[in-house]
Order: structure tokens, then C-alpha cells, then sequence
């Protein structure tokens, strides 16, 4: 081998030459050749933006950046990071392939959710369960009209619990093809919640009911607050078993925290243990980021889906408390703000529920009434998840 060839090989396995592929004579349509040339330059620009949304303006940045840089990394030319035998794909096959990360986080959120505005207030449970309508509106939408096959439709409908475990659990098992898409869309409209929730919440509310004052929520006692987690899975157990590992892992986190005797447990999931996956949870997440993945139409009609899941999840909750306020006396009215907190984006969408209530009335502090729907929220998606994994499996 002469120097000329030594250094024609030394150049084919860099980066620079293989960051655009070559033309494929197979792929007829232009844009598409487009894409299958440039697609991972124009990948790692997107997942540079991501970071950047994660960075600057903060959007789910826990979630986002390791998200963004798994991305980054699996689109790196002849890397292989996120190929088989790459550190991303046993990360993957691990964690996401066999279901494992969203079960942890979910034991770290339900050793970090406080369940007693929710019991102080069961009505407030129907309010979550409407807001999981943006689920199966959004499935017949993606089923009927964006030709999606069931298990894709019922990956994408999730995305409307605004719940980024249970989008990546139900995508893992349905269309792991789509989970870069889901995962993606899903946590970008969670951080998008006080942008996207308050026009939607001034439309189907009028100025007065805005102004509802809430009574105050009585105190919950430690016991109900210990069985209500058991009595929760036990009802999953008995109805919906396919939604036990979610609503297990959610009841065994919330358990610990309310025994009061396993602290050092409790802490752990709330702390180290939660935020070690969400680590490995973003990275493999990202590594589903390829190009060929991602840069598709299909993406497109995710996205669109998607947020028409999240309005559809808020509208809905907003509506049944409307309703639940026509069989209300007079001093028992609901502030329909409320409803918006039914889809289980934690503490967030409650948060947007009381801002937007300050707004045009001072004295109307709603948080602790918007954690009651907030939480149901959480609970609404793990069945609606459970429900998918049975009907569209």
C-alpha cells in the first residue's frame, strides 16, 4: 500500500467524509434524497437546538439536554454509538427495550407526590380522568386520519397525558420505531405547558368563573394517606392488570414516602436513584435520534398530534368541571381553572392553573386545589397507559 492510499483510507474513515452519505439511486423523490444525503448534519443541528431550548430557555432541561445529547451522539458518522454494541444501545436495550427506566422514575415520583389535596377533594379525580380524552381523541385522530397503524396510534395518544415515563414505557412496547418522535414531542409540550394551557383556559372559561373562590381543603390523615396507594393498585390489580407496573412502581414510591419508616429509602428514590436514570433514561431516549428515525413525515404527524392530544387533554378538563359545576350548590363551585391541571404534567400544570387565577382574582389561591386533578393526572395516564398496552398490544 503507497502513501496515496494510506491516506485515501485515512480520509474515508473520518468524519468530515462521511457526514453526507452518498446519493441512493433507489430513492426517487428529491426531498427524501435530500434527506438520506444530509441528514445527519442536519440532526446534529436539531439536537444543538435542543440543548439550546434545554439551556437558555430551560424546557424540561433534566429531560432535554441528556435527550438532545444522545441524539447527538448516535448521529456522529461511523460512531456506532447507538448501533449494536454501542454503550447507547446496551443503555437501551436495558432500560428502555426492557421497560425498566419508566418504572424508576415512577417510583421517584410517587415517593416525591403528595396524594392528600386529591383525597381532601375525591371529586377532583374526575377531572383527571377527563383529561385523559386528549389520549384516545388523539388515537382515533392518528388511526383514522394519518393512516398510523393501532399500536402507533396508541403510542401517540399517550403523548396527550403529558407524562414523559409513561409516553416512553406504553412507545417501548407499541412503536419502539417512534420513540425519539413521542419521546421528543412529549417532553417538549410538558415544558410548554404555561404557553400552550393558558389561551385554551381564558377560551372556555368566562371572566367570572375565573374569579371562583375554592373553600379550604380539610387535613388527611396519615392512614388514608397509607392505604390509598395500596387500595389504588389493588383496584389495578383487580380491572386493569396491565397497568400495574406503572401504578405499582407509583404506589411502592408513594408508600415509602407516607410510612414514615423508610426514609433513607424514600430519599433515595425522591434523589439519587431518580436522578441516575434520568440520566441513562435521556441518553438512551436520544440514540433513537437518528436521522433515518427521525427526519420522516411521520415525525411531522407526531408533532401535530401530539399537540392536539395535550389541547384536547386540557379542554376536556376544563369542560367536566363545568359540568361538575351545574350539579354544584352555590357555595361547593369548582373554579374550572382547575380542569387544566388534569393531565399529570407535576407540579407544573397546577402551577399554571393558580397563576392564571391570581391574575383576575388576588385572593384566589387554587394550587393546592390544581394538585388534586394533577395528581389523578398521574394516575389517569398510568391506566390510560394500561388500557393501551391491553387493547392496542
Amino acid at each position: 500500500m503507497n502513501i496515496g492510499e494510506v491516506f485515501q483510507q485515512l480520509w474515508s474513515t473520518t468524519g468530515i467524509c462521511n457526514l453526507v452519505k452518498d446519493v441512493d439511486p433507489t430513492i426517487t423523490s428529491g426531498f427524501e434524497q435530500f434527506l438520506h444525503q444530509f441528514g445527519s448534519p442536519i440532526m446534529l443541528l436539531i439536537c444543538l437546538f435542543l440543548m439550546y431550548l434545554g439551556i437558555k430557555k430551560q424546557y424540561e432541561p433534566l429531560l432535554l439536554i441528556p435527550i438532545a445529547f444522545g441524539g447527538f451522539l448516535s448521529n456522529i458518522p461511523l460512531a456506532g454509538i447507538s448501533e449494536p454494541g454501542g454503550f447507547l444501545y446496551i443503555i437501551y436495550e436495558a432500560g428502555i427495550h426492557q421497560g425498566l427506566f419508566p418504572l424508576i422514575i415512577f417510583m421517584g415520583v410517587g415517593a416525591m407526590t403528595d396524594f392528600g389535596p386529591l383525597l381532601a377533594n375525591p371529586k377532583t379525580a374526575l377531572l383527571g380522568g377527563a383529561a385523559q380524552f386528549g389520549i384516545f381523541g388523539a388515537l382515533l385522530l392518528a388511526l383514522c386520519c394519518f393512516g398510523f397503524t393501532l399500536p402507533q396510534a396508541g403510542a401517540i395518544g399517550i403523548i396527550g397525558g403529558a407524562d414523559g415515563p409513561t409516553s416512553i414505557f406504553v412507545t417501548s412496547k407499541l412503536a419502539p420505531e417512534l420513540l425519539g418522535a413521542i419521546a421528543v414531542a412529549a417532553y417538549s409540550y410538558m415544558a410548554l405547558v404555561p404557553v400552550i394551557q393558558p389561551p385554551i383556559m381564558k377560551l372556555l372559561t368566562t371572566e367570572a368563573e375565573r374569579k371562583i373562590e375554592m373553600k379550604q381543603l380539610r387535613e388527611v390523615s396519615k392512614r388514608e394517606k397509607i392505604v390509598f396507594p395500596l387500595l389504588v393498585l389493588s383496584l389495578c390489580i383487580l380491572f386493569l392488570p396491565d397497568a400495574c407496573p406503572l401504578v405499582g412502581a407509583l404506589a411502592f414510591g408513594n408508600l415509602c414516602k407516607e410510612c414514615g419508616v423508610v426514609d433513607r429509602l424514600s430519599d433515595t428514590m425522591q434523589n439519587a436513584l431518580i436522578n441516575i436514570v434520568t440520566i441513562f433514561l435521556g441518553l438512551s431516549v436520544g440514540s433513537k435520534l437518528s436521522a433515518d428515525q427521525f427526519l420522516t413525515v411521520q415525525t411531522l404527524f407526531i408533532l401535530i398530534l401530539g399537540i392536539v392530544a395535550f389541547s384536547l387533554a386540557t379542554a376536556a378538563g376544563l369542560i367536566m368541571a363545568k359540568i361538575m359545576n351545574l350539579f354544584s350548590s352555590k357555595d361547593n363551585k369548582i373554579n374550572p381553572l382547575i380542569g387544566s391541571a388534569g393531565v399529570s404534567a407535576v407540579p407544573m400544570a397546577a402551577r399554571v392553573a393558580n397563576k392564571v387565577g391570581l391574575e383576575y382574582n388576588p385572593n384566589n389561591f387554587l394550587l393546592m386545589h390544581a394538585m388534586g386533578p394533577n395528581v389523578a393526572g398521574v394516575i389517569g395516564s398510568a391506566v390510560a397507559a394500561g388500557i393501551l398496552l391491553s387493547v392496542c398490544h
